[in-house]
């Protein structure tokens, strides 16, 4: 695990660094339909996405980190 979190916060941006978290070969097609997943409000309480979309029209995800 120590070295998963070395690998994924690196010192610099360059894509032989963030290339490989990327994945974009393994992403849902453009305008097919997202899996779904479970996820956690900032309180804790679990939810998924499809309970977010019932319940709002449209849908930011924000995975990983701002740099």
């Amino acid at each position: 695990m120590d070295d998963l979190v070395l690998r994924y916060n690196y010192d610099e941006f360059s894509p032989e660094k963030f290339a490989p978290w990327m994945g974009w070969d393994q992403s849902p097609a453009l305008l097919s339909e997202a899996p779904d997943f479970p996820l956690w409000q900032l309180d804790e309480r679990e939810t998924s996405l499809s309970a977010i979309w019932k319940e709002h029209r449209f849908l930011i995800a924000e995975f990983g980190s701002f740099t």
